[in-house]
């Protein structure tokens, strides 16, 4: 399978070699500017409150150069050649110089690009766009990528690159790079498949199998994200909890009882009818009557030893395992607080917490 280069005829060679040429002489130069833009971006997310994971840059290599300018578009029109893609590509390409804002979570990526776009100072953003190989709208799989095209403003080290470049041209500092924003999933997706895909060192060795494999990693990789998204979200949501000043001093409703249990126990809320309401009424007869009064509650292991204590024949829903907390944590206080009357004339209510607080008393005991 032909190389890009080798595809081309002889005056094509001619421009790409000159180019190439040209490129050898000032990509030193370039690569000072890669690590301008590279240093200058860590330096504005040093303070930030969204911290990428890492942050890397690179020149083009002489190599990747030539493949990627040799690249032919189609005639223009029936029985005719094909044409150079970048026949100018010192105007044309902006991925010279890249430079990779690596995130954790895909929420981070729209954060991290605002911050950079908000630099304008610095960078001038000419190009914002959500690439993806794979994408919702197409119903198919790949990595995702924001990708900015940014130009710099009034750079010396850039005017430095552009005396070598064109000594009879005045030098302004403006010079345009890509930056691209993705998760670490994303990346290393990416890195791998651009490996196999466009840098074999044999392109004859494809198979289709390959693309199957490619499609089936990026479908797992976007279940991978979207789970650790929702375990950030829930826990952002927990450690809120704890703060008294501010969500942890919200007050219990029904509603909120609602949201905080699904939260902290999601995997024991399966009943249609579980009474919200009457929850509040057995915390806020204890004076449990604030969120983190409740998070306080649903200790994991006190709701262990509680199901250890009660060995439940069928999983109790939250109703149940909300009451028998209760019974676990304050004994028969809960029963006189909340249980119908020793004297009345039904009292199963209290017959069944007294049978299940001797229960808990002989575990506490063994």
């Amino acid at each position: 399978m032909a190389t890009n280069y080798e595809l081309l005829d002889a005056g094509q060679r001619a421009i790409v070699d000159s180019a190439v040429q040209t490129y050898e002489r000032v990509r030193p130069q370039l690569k000072n500017v890669t690590r301008d833009v590279l240093y200058t971006l860590r330096d504005i997310f040093a303070d930030a409150e969204v911290t990428p994971l890492f942050i890397t840059g690179r020149t083009k290599t002489v190599e990747s150069f030539r493949e990627k300018i040799s690249r032919l578009d189609p005639p223009s029109e029936p029985g005719g050649e094909p044409t150079l893609k970048f026949p100018d590509p010192f105007r044309t390409l902006n991925d010279m110089v890249g430079v990779r804002v690596i995130t954790k979570l895909p929420a981070e990526n729209a954060a991290v690009a605002n911050l950079i776009k908000r630099q304008r100072q610095t960078f001038d953003c000419r190009g914002d766009r959500e690439k993806a190989i794979g994408s919702i709208e197409s119903g198919t799989y790949g990595y995702s990528s924001r990708h900015l095209i940014l130009r710099t403003l009034q750079n010396d080290v850039v005017r430095a690159y552009q005396a070598v470049f064109n000594p009879e041209l005045p030098a302004n500092g403006s010079y345009f790079f890509e930056c691209q924003v993705r998760t670490i999933f994303a990346h290393a997706w990416s890195e791998i498949e651009h490996d196999i895909r466009f840098k074999s060192q044999d392109p004859r060795a494809w198979s289709p199998q390959f693309d199957r494999q490619f499609t089936a990693t990026a479908a797992m990789l976007e279940v991978v994200e979207k789970e650790f998204a929702e375990l950030h979200e829930r826990y952002e949501a927990v450690r809120s909890y704890w703060d008294a000043d501010a969500e942890g001093g919200e007050p219990l409703t029904p509603d909120r009882i609602r949201d905080v249990w699904r939260t902290l126990l999601p995997h024991v809320d399966r009943k249609v009818d579980d009474d919200w309401g009457w929850a509040a009424e057995l915390l806020a007869a204890h004076g449990l009557v604030h969120t983190r009064q409740l998070v306080e509650l649903l200790d994991a292991e006190r709701i262990t030893a509680v199901r250890k204590a009660l060995d439940h024949r069928y999983s109790p829903g939250p109703d149940r395992l909300l009451d028998d907390l209760l019974l676990w944590q304050y004994g028969r206080g809960h029963i006189e607080l909340t249980a119908e009357p020793a004297d009345a004339d039904q009292h199963s209510r209290r017959d069944s917490l007294e049978r299940r607080l001797k229960q808990i008393d002989r575990f506490r005991l063994t």
